[in-house]
């Protein structure tokens, strides 16, 4: 299932904004062109009931009654930004109650992206965070989750949202120095969450060989220990070489990858219940290219990718594994 609303196309940060509605327009017209556009459900709108499970009332009034100003001057909040947001997070509940239910992967593709926002805070270019109202649903219905964060920038309001919470394990690969500058490998959570946030710190230029290790080495392992119910997945494209405000160098063909390895662990530790949600990614061709290719691969196909280029093919990123598993080490079985 993909859940799509053409009100998404509605919110423009401000004019000539990297986070705007053509990328979603570019993401449709290639799943039309592809024949994969589909199954398409339409979300609700979450509630403030939903929004408060991880954000504070007077964040979410805030949002909702400001009218018009920034979060940050990245993150321009207009008179019907609120609406558009909690829309979001309402598609992406919407997907995940479905893989929940049905035991099939989803994908919910929707703006503005969420992993900025934190308990109290937004920017970024987020105002609500839509993963994780999603995981904290499944958390109040008994079920542990795993988020893999695969943006090329560190979500730090998941992270803030879920560091004391043992039943979320938040697993981040991202470019680290640049926006928001949080998330080191020391960073492993607080309190009874210590261990259940796992940061993986790449450095510019590190791309297909490290995801590969970073898979088999941090992500899989981990992950088979902490048995989720339910896995969700913060899909950002900017971790594609193409990509220009980063400068890791994931190709497409390694997206994919990295996307399918995900969901066979889904498939394998929790039937299924796997869900997709769009954070960032701002070149249009990257973009399209990778969700179409992601959709394909839940449809068992595969379609042509063009951005093929392997510009990290020797692991880049091993001294960051490292790194990551020595954090981890009073908490996790790793080789």
């Amino acid at each position: 299932m993909i859940v799509y609303d053409p009100r998404f196309l509605d919110h423009v940060p401000s004019p000539l904004h990297v986070e705007r509605p053509d990328r979603l327009r570019s993401i449709v017209e290639r799943l039309e062109r592809e024949g994969l556009f589909h199954g398409v459900e339409t979300p609700p709108t979450a509630t403030i009931a939903d929004l408060r499970r991880v954000h504070r009332g007077s964040y979410v009034e805030l949002v909702r009654s400001l009218g018009e100003g920034f979060l940050d001057p990245e993150t321009a909040v207009h008179r019907g930004t609120f609406d558009i947001a909690g829309l979001a997070a309402g598609g992406v509940l919407l997907a995940t109650r479905s893989a929940v239910r049905d035991g099939h992967p989803t994908i919910a593709l929707v703006r503005p992206p969420g992993h900025h926002a934190g308990p109290d805070y937004g920017g970024g270019f987020c105002y609500l965070n839509n993963v994780a109202i999603a995981a904290a649903e499944q958390v109040a219905a008994g079920r542990r989750v795993a988020i893999l964060d695969y943006d090329a920038h560190h979500g730090n309001g998941t992270r803030d949202i879920f560091a004391e919470n043992p039943a979320v394990l938040y697993v981040s690969t991202h470019e680290y120095g640049i926006y928001p500058g949080t998330g080191p490998a020391e960073d492993t959570g607080t309190g009874e969450g210590r261990g259940f946030t796992v940061n993986i710190p790449f450095t510019a230029g590190c791309g297909d060989a490290s995801y590969v290790a970073a898979l088999d080495s941090v992500i899989e392992p981990i992950l088979g220990q902490f048995r989720p119910d339910v896995v969700l997945v913060s899909l950002g494209i900017d971790a594609h070489y193409r990509d220009p405000l980063t400068s890791l160098t994931l190709s497409s063909p390694g997206y994919v990858d990295l996307v399918k390895r995900s969901a066979a662990l889904a498939a394998r530790l929790c039937a299924n219940r796997f869900t997709i949600a769009l954070e960032g990614g701002y070149h249009l061709e990257a973009l399209s290219e990778v969700i179409a290719g992601v959709v394909a691969g839940i449809e068992g196909r595969s379609i042509p990718l063009a951005l093929t280029d392997v510009l990290d093919d020797k692991g880049r990123g091993r001294e960051a594994i490292e790194a990551t598993k020595r954090a981890h080490r009073d908490f996790w079985n790793l080789r």
